[in-house]
């Protein structure tokens, strides 16, 4: 029995091992060396190495896959409760024909992985405004970060999208609450930013306009506008300059974060882009504990 499944434009340039663990459940390196082996797991109906990796639109091909039926159908359709379907629609800014935009929530992923139980794309995919299609997610969000997140909801749509993020006609604006004062209130900061893919050293231009907005001897508000869109790109940037995020388990200082913030104070606030001589502008509202904490480090917001 044949199985195919296309790879969607967050999945391009992914090793075909990590594909299936992120798509299909977190089954054994050595099951999945082996199938690949027995042609059991194909991509474009050739055999391939775990390390290949996947492009957008590849088709992977499943013959006879060894393992349950059962568990691949439950990994596959992930199973999201109506209640909470019904808690991320509420988090629509926008639903047109081509796309929706999301204030999205800290806490969830916006795609699979080994380590997420359940991500937006997944939730959507169960949602009626996907009933005759499915979600693309076009671009990146941490887990932990909230704010504009944008969803295709056709593979044209999704590849325009997409290219616009790649081609850097997607205009972004964070704001972050982090630890002391910054050395200037504006400026550039131009880093080279290290991360490790299987053992390979990747070393990534990274570039941020930033911009203080309020501040004083314990913290400042900042506000930045990503050039480059680099993993943790800000998260690091504003680490290496002294100043590390509030909420930030990953790049922080010793004598931080005693468990007083819960949620990393990193927020996607607004994004600009234009289509066919279309100006589009979303802007997400703050979250409570962004402006809780705003109030209780007496720090404002201008636009608040």
């Amino acid at each position: 029995m044949k199985k195919s499944f296309n790879v969607d434009s967050a999945c391009n340039d992914m090793r075909i091992d990590r594909w299936i663990r992120n798509n299909l459940g977190n089954i054994p390196q050595g099951l999945i060396e082996k199938n690949l082996r027995n042609g059991k797991i194909k991509l474009n109906n050739k055999k391939i190495k775990s390390s290949f990796k996947v492009k957008t639109n590849d088709e992977i091909n499943l013959f006879d896959f060894e393992f349950k039926e059962t568990i691949v159908q439950k990994t596959i359709k992930f199973q999201a409760t109506e209640e909470i379907i019904k808690e991320n629609e509420e988090l629509i800014i926008d639903n047109n024909d081509d796309f929706i935009v999301l204030n999205k929530s800290s806490g969830i992923a916006v795609q699979g992985g080994t380590k997420s139980k359940k991500n937006l794309v997944d939730i959507f995919a169960q949602s009626e405004i996907f009933q005759h299609t499915k979600p693309f997610s076009v671009h990146r969000l941490d887990k932990d970060t909230s704010g504009v997140f944008i969803m295709a909801k056709h593979r044209e749509s999704a590849q325009l999208l997409t290219s616009l993020f790649r081609l850097r006609k997607v205009h972004k604006t964070y704001l972050a609450i982090c630890h002391g004062e910054l050395t200037k209130d504006s400026g550039e900061w131009n880093d080279d930013l290290t991360r490790f893919d299987n053992d390979k050293k990747i070393v990534e231009k990274a570039r941020t306009l930033y911009k203080v907005l309020d501040k004083n001897s314990i913290c400042s508000l900042v506000e930045m506008k990503p050039i480059t869109g680099r993993k943790h790109q800000l998260r690091k940037q504003l680490y290496t300059v002294g100043n590390p995020i509030y909420g930030d388990q990953k790049y922080k200082f010793n004598n931080t974060d005693k468990a007083i913030n819960k949620n990393l104070m990193l927020h996607s606030y607004q994004i600009k882009f234009m289509i066919n001589d279309k100006k589009y502008t979303y802007t997400a509202l703050l979250p409570d504990y962004f402006k809780k904490l705003l109030k209780t480090k007496r720090l404002r917001f201008p636009n608040s």
